[in-house]
């Protein structure tokens, strides 16, 4: 099985930074994911921070 590249908590930075405004295609091309990941990744984690996470995991 393919391991992860990003962990949960460096998907939620990399969202916050596309709500602060940061554009799709510099993201990715600055951390090297493709656009449908992230839109994936939007899906999943959208409603999480990282506070969230902490708590999640436990």
């Amino acid at each position: 099985m393919k391991r992860k590249k990003y962990s949960e908590s460096q998907i939620v930075r990399i969202l916050k930074a596309a709500e602060a405004g940061v554009p799709v295609t510099e993201l990715s091309l600055k951390y090297g994911f493709s656009q449908s990941a992230f839109y994936r990744w939007r899906a999943m984690y959208s409603w999480m921070d990282v506070a969230a996470l902490r708590r999640r995991k436990g």
